[in-house]
């Protein structure tokens, strides 16, 4: 038998017999290598560990701590639900199940079966009932023909629907147990890997998000190898739950969304304008330092520009719906980048202006689907923190360098301290479809984007077709204090804008040269950083973030006056402060200061008026004594200090 040789992670080649699977190259590795692994990656696809490798290949055995690991114990979760579902309710009817962030989910239309979360338990148990029997995932390449017949034979019109879509040849179904389902996989090797089982709630769902389509109900769910790690999960969403952004924004009259004005469309009220404030000026000064000029673009552009940029063929499903005037067609900015390269190719350029860097708070529009929108996280209407680097191929590692190192600072001052780079690079099959075909060049950007990341000792991880269409990208993974995961920026290479656009400089030797062009958004959209920071700081913004950075407590009316003067001291030196003047004891103003996440408190009483003082209290309870009204402005301006830098 002919032998292949397998690259492991760590850069050694062993070789195999042809035909070998994951599985048994882990045993041959170690047994309990064997029994950890649930997956494995070849030459970047991740199959089962059954699967035999038939060519040379690289590959990477998954455990549950891998990304594409729990992508695939999630998705066989689904199918244990599926299972587990079909076995209780017969007759149900499945929509699509895939794993998503944190566990799974599953659409199904349950016919005339009543369904509700007080039915979790029993299904709960029968998916732990059916894992507990180890049942094999078995995969099955089948025709299209063959596999039309047997959903008519179930009556299933969701999966003949997405069967339309699927080519012969390249359709699969995977049974475990008594139940079967169209789908391309990966799935563990059997379920028995499944130990802790928790169904979260129950949502509609328009099948495949058209509201014109029937609504479906989806359960979501997520599993776990052991039943502690479910435990500490279901703490975790306990604690999240108090940190939810949509309550928190609505608590603390931050933001707000109405029916007049649309799905998607958040108006912001003073307190989350005041932060939107703080943040741009923040961004702006940070920028100015970094060499970064301020530009502003409209809200609408005539179709030919994006279709000059390339975004409308990838972009146009995501984009509002065009308005005609005077027979031209105008869309909605969904992209800055485009605005961007028109201002650049507005002035001549020299290789002695570059690099050009064009900052703006630009406002873009997305059309969301409705059931993807999510509070301030998927919304239709966003500002982003957005900006364009024009520099040559000498300069690229310098700048993109700096980019790197503005989101490590802003990282600092937000108290972000586990991230990871995610390198998003394409697929070579699929250029001239999702990818510009251009070979050389995705080459070339990759390595230099990567020697970057290298040269700097910034962590990284390389991700397969994910990049723009235009270029490799870094999208930067935060995590918030609880442990939630977000994407929260972007750092992009284009190599192709310039040329669309026919943008150059004239470089040393008198000729026109095109730049390249890095696209980064260090601080992403108002929308979703504010969403972020309200569940990571959990409603507590920093003193110098804060909208309300001092609550004023008089404790009776007669110290009405001496608060007023406190407070115009406070604003002299732009100290963010409010009277609380009603009628109510002390204790009572103390309590909803709390409330309302109000950093300090100032008491006001007799002997504060006669000795021009204030008696200072820290959100949560620490009492910081009596002090002047100078030092306690010091002490604020002390604090914001150390906090930004």
């Amino acid at each position: 038998m002919s032998e292949i040789q397998i690259t492991l992670p760590d850069g050694s080649v062993r070789n195999y017999n042809k035909g070998i699977t994951a599985h048994e190259i882990a045993l041959s590795i170690s047994e309990g290598l064997a029994r950890n692994i649930i997956a494995a990656k070849v030459n970047g696809t991740v199959i089962e560990t059954n699967r035999p490798i038939e060519t040379d290949a690289h590959l990477q055995l998954l455990k549950w701590d891998d990304k594409e690991g729990k992508s695939t114990f999630w998705h066989s979760s689904a199918h244990l639900l599926a299972e587990a579902l079909e076995a209780l309710y017969p007759g149900v009817k499945f929509g699509i199940g895939p794993a998503i962030e944190n566990g799974f989910y599953y659409d199904i239309d349950l016919g005339d079966h009543k369904f509700s979360s007080e039915d979790f338990a029993k299904l709960e148990a029968k998916m732990l009932e059916l894992a507990k029997q180890e049942q094999v995932f078995k995969r099955q390449a089948i025709s299209k023909a063959e596999a039309i017949q047997y959903f008519k034979e179930k009556n299933d019109p969701y999966k003949l629907e997405l069967l339309e879509d699927l080519e012969d040849g390249n359709i699969t179904f995977y049974q475990q147990g008594n139940f079967v389902d169209l789908c391309r996989g990966p799935h563990l090797p059997h379920t028995g890997h499944i130990k802790a089982v928790k169904l979260l709630n129950l949502a509609g769902a328009y099948w495949r998000g058209d509201e014109k389509n029937k609504q479906l109900t989806r359960i979501y769910g997520i599993t776990f190898p052991k039943k502690s790690e479910l435990d500490a999960h279901l703490t975790m969403l306990e604690e999240a739950k108090k940190r939810d952004h949509r309550l928190l924004g609505k608590e603390l009259e931050i933001f707000a969304f109405d029916d007049d004005i649309g799905p998607g469309l958040p108006l912001w009220l003073p307190k989350g304008a005041a932060i939107i404030e703080l943040l741009e000026n923040f961004a702006k000064s940070t920028e100015k330092a970094a060499g970064y000029e301020r530009v502003k673009s409209p809200h609408i552009a005539k179709e030919s520009l994006y279709l000059k940029s390339g975004h409308l063929p990838y972009y146009k499903d995501s984009m509002f719906p065009p308005m005609e005037l005077d027979g031209i067609q105008y869309y909605l900015k969904a992209m800055n980048c485009p605005h961007h390269h028109k201002i650049f190719a507005a002035t001549p350029k020299s290789y002695k202006d570059l690099p050009v860097r064009y900052a703006e708070y630009g406002t873009c529009y997305r059309y969301e689907k409705t059931g993807e929108l999510f509070g301030l996280m998927r919304v239709r209407s966003l500002q982003m923190n957005d900006a364009h680097i024009y520099c040559t191929k000498a300069q690229f590692e310098a700048e993109f360098k700096a980019v790197n190192a503005l989101y490590l600072k802003y990282f600092k001052v937000f108290g972000i301290d586990k991230y990871v780079m995610r390198f998003s690079k394409h697929d070579p099959k699929k250029l001239g479809q999702k990818y510009i075909n251009a070979p050389e060049l995705w080459k070339e950007t990759e390595d230099m984007v990567r020697n970057v990341l290298v040269n700097a000792n910034i962590p990284f991880v390389e991700v397969e077709d994910e990049a723009a269409f235009y270029g490799p990208k870094i999208d930067i993974q935060i995590w918030s204090a609880i442990g939630r995961e977000f994407t929260l920026a972007t750092n992009q290479v284009d190599f192709a804008q310039a040329e669309r656009f026919d943008l150059y400089f004239i470089n040393e030797k008198s000729e026109k040269e095109r730049p390249l062009i890095i696209h980064r958004a260090p601080l992403s959209t108002h929308e979703r950083f504010i969403g972020f920071l309200l569940e990571h700081y959990a409603g507590k913004f920093p003193l110098w973030l804060n909208p309300q950075q001092v609550s004023l407590l008089p404790i009776s009316d007669k110290y009405q006056e001496y608060s007023e003067k406190v407070l115009n001291i406070l604003k002299k030196h732009d100290i963010r402060a409010l009277i609380d003047d009603r009628s109510e004891k002390t204790g009572k103003k103390i309590r909803d200061a709390e409330m309302k996440k109000v950093p300090l408190m100032l008491i006001l009483g007799e002997k504060e008026q006669t000795d021009n003082s204030v008696t200072v209290r820290k959100q949560g309870g620490e009492d910081l004594g009596s002090m002047s009204i100078e030092a306690f402005v010091q002490l604020v301006e002390a604090e914001i200090k150390q906090q930004l830098n």
